[in-house]
């Protein structure tokens, strides 16, 4: 039996540690998801290899858009176009999402939220999720979540193996249950596509907060 576990991290440096290590437990990597907000331009920046690696676009068929974010809106892999041993992290490319913004993604989890805006479909994160069997209330807190400046690692994983890569991802990602519950001393009640994207100012003081206030 097949279950998908989804965590999220504060920052996009601790999400990608995490999924180089469920790549390194063995988790092949077209299991794993990874989105991630990019009101602060990481993508672009030197600040990580894979944002180097990625940053070049690639358009192979010479017709101006990426063919990462091509092949999410149809439903492909993001990294499927560039081989099947690179790894997850080669594979990032831009995506936009309502409410979110431009976020940096790859996988299986952003390929299902793109076809579902492609399509129309209500929900985009929300709908990719709940479809994957998360549950409504994490699912808000979890596009919130990204929306405030994190990022969301996803796994496809089996019963069997499912303690062994929450391990992992349990590292230094935050408690969903408590993060959303801090959400909501604000005013919060769920996660609203047609909400403006946060700023990259807003996004350091979220960031902030939570490291000062140690909210899990």
């Amino acid at each position: 039996m097949t279950v998908t576990i989804s965590r999220l991290f504060d920052t996009h440096t601790a999400a990608i540690q995490a999924v180089r290590k469920l790549e390194a437990a063995g988790l092949r990597h077209s299991e794993i998801s990874i989105v991630s907000s990019n009101a602060d331009n990481w993508y672009s920046s030197d600040e990580d290899a894979p944002a180097r690696h990625a940053s070049a676009r690639v358009d192979r068929d010479r017709d101006g858009v990426d063919d990462r974010a091509e092949a999410a809106g149809g439903g492909a892999g993001i990294g499927a176009v560039l081989g099947g041993t690179a790894g997850l992290l080669a594979g990032l490319g831009l995506l936009a999402i309502p409410g979110l913004g431009p976020v940096v993604a790859a996988g299986w989890l952003a390929s299902t939220a793109a076809g579902a805006v492609a399509g129309a479909t209500a929900g985009g994160l929300i709908g990719a999720l709940t479809q994957a069997g998360v549950s409504e209330e994490d699912a808000h807190a979890y596009a919130e979540g990204v929306r405030r400046g994190g990022t969301l690692v996803s796994a496809r994983v089996s019963e069997h193996d499912r303690a062994r890569y929450e391990a992992i991802l349990d590292e230094s990602s935050v408690d969903i249950e408590h993060r959303g519950a801090a959400y909501r001393k604000t005013g919060w009640t769920k996660f609203d596509p047609d909400a403006a994207p946060l700023s990259a100012e807003e996004v350091r003081r979220e960031r902030e907060f939570h490291r000062t206030h140690h909210a899990p």
